[in-house]
């Protein structure tokens, strides 16, 4: 029976499946904001936009027709189910979709790292689209708010807008940073990957919302600033926004419930709307810290690999080699092997077919080469066409029949360039050194030996390996 229903379900379209996923997630989620709204209005925490409209950006197969159907469907749905009339939820679920559709239509025009949360300004648009999909609903539903709650049609706007967004600004990071669901389901369960300097700044948070609480006062909700500070600075973005979501959710839910008139129990609702937007205020300062800093790092990280490798062909390059060399030498335990790989008659190859081709032959010549290597042996290109190999723990046979092998792999098969797939035989020279290292030898000097090597397999025919005191073919 499951392996049919399996069957039924793998043959659906796409379009329908991830349809069926957003009725279903919109449907639970509309369920939790009426059960947990005050008595008398809207709820106070009301996650089904923020959650459609993270899905929407997230998924594109559900931002099809069928994915706004099926939404507006889980809304109804929701609602029906809960008693409201078919008129009051026909209202206040377009007014949901226009907020949706107002949100998705700014940020879907965007980069897509501006969406994933990984540029500083993201924030920013986030911002922005949540204030005018809130404004777009609140417009619908402070129109609404006289026929159904015998309020105004000002304060109900601005109580509507913002309820919309604190959820958008407290729910979609949380959607848009969040790992592939491969990811949490492979490693949400180890505990042992988790830092111990990690879980100070989530203590602090704690301690400082129970300070709030015990507290209290109109400056409580601010307590916890300082510390969901410092998850931005030392925690991933899905990682801070999740804990700014639960705090958040707190804030609204328990800070929020004291918002009421002593002698009716009904919310204060100007007071409630000036708290959601100072909750959401304060969720945005450490998502937004933490992409800064994620930012900051990739960015740190991307430099640093500029620094020591070779743009051209991704290998390391002279710099990075000779520090690693020089290390590797110091050692001095075993023999080390050095080669020098020059190509056969490059520069005729750029003359024939042009720079752009004898970049590929430099690329392929450079994947070829380290595919052959072991991981630990070192690789650069230092300069022009021209490579250099490092192996550790290799006795005088074993390094000539590594450069051997190199010398193999490089010409075995010509390289395929272009889009008329040209083919390019390519050949190599290689010089061969070998040392016992220690405090007296240095890469240069290493480097040397082998260059010579290589200047005399250039002159003894090419296509060959020459180990420094001796010719082979």
């Amino acid at each position: 029976m499951n392996a049919e229903i399996e069957a039924r379900t793998a043959a659906l379209p796409l379009a329908w499946r991830a349809a069926s996923v957003v009725f279903f997630v919109v449907f639970a989620a509309t369920l939790f904001g009426i059960y947990t709204r005050p008595v008398g209005f809207l709820a106070s925490i009301w996650p089904a936009n923020a959650v459609m409209l993270g899905l929407l950006l997230r998924n594109p197969a559900m931002a099809q027709t069928q994915g706004w159907i099926a939404g507006f469907a889980g809304f109804m749905a929701g609602d029906l189910l809960s008693g409201s009339p078919l008129d009051k939820a026909a209202i206040l679920n377009l007014a949901n979709l226009v907020s949706i559709g107002t949100a998705y239509a700014i940020l879907i025009r965007l980069p897509p790292e501006i969406c994933q949360l990984r540029q500083p300004v993201a924030m920013l648009w986030l911002v922005l689209s949540s204030l005018a999909g809130g404004f777009a609903s609140g417009l619908i539903g402070g129109l609404a708010s006289p026929i159904f709650w015998g309020g105004d049609i000002l304060s109900g706007i601005v109580y509507w807008t913002a309820g919309e967004f604190v959820t958008y600004i407290a729910i979609v990071p949380v959607i848009l940073s969040a790992p592939p669901f491969e990811t949490i389901s492979r490693y949400w369960y180890r505990l042992d990957l988790i830092k111990r300097a990690d879980l100070a700044p989530a203590g602090a948070v704690v301690l400082s919302f129970i300070a709030s609480l015990v507290i209290g006062g109109p400056g409580a909700v601010a307590f916890p600033v300082l510390a969901l500070l410092w998850c931005g600075l030392t925690w991933p973005v899905f990682a801070t926004a999740v804990l700014t979501l639960v705090f958040g959710v707190l804030a609204l839910g328990v800070i929020a419930s004291g918002l009421v008139t002593p002698m009716h129990g009904i919310p204060d609702k100007a007071a409630l709307s000036s708290f959601r937007l100072g909750t959401s205020a304060i969720a945005l300062v450490p998502i937004t810290l933490a992409i800064v800093m994620h930012s900051r790092n990739e960015l740190t990280e991307k430099l640093r690999y500029l620094a020591s490798h070779d743009a051209l062909t991704g290998v390391t390059n002279r710099a990075a080699f000779h520090e690693q060399a020089t290390r590797r030498l110091a050692l001095g335990n075993k023999c080390t092997a050095l080669m020098m790989i020059d190509l056969d008659h490059f520069k005729s190859i750029n003359d024939t077919w042009g720079h752009a081709a004898g970049d590929e032959v430099l690329r392929e010549t450079a994947r070829r080469i380290g595919q052959a290597l072991r991981p630990g042996d070192l690789f650069a290109r230092i300069g022009g066409e021209e490579f250099v190999v490092m192996v550790n723990a290799v006795t005088s046979a074993q390094a000539q029949s590594v450069a051997a092998r190199l010398l193999s792999v490089i010409s075995e098969q010509p390289v395929r360039v272009g889009e008329k797939s040209v083919l390019i035989a390519v050949t190599a020279s290689i010089g061969l050194a070998t040392a016992r290292g220690g405090p007296g030898e240095t890469p240069d000097a290493l480097m040397q030996q082998a260059d010579h090597a290589l200047y005399r397999a250039k002159n003894g025919g090419r296509n060959q390996v020459v180990t420094e005191g001796m010719s082979e073919k």
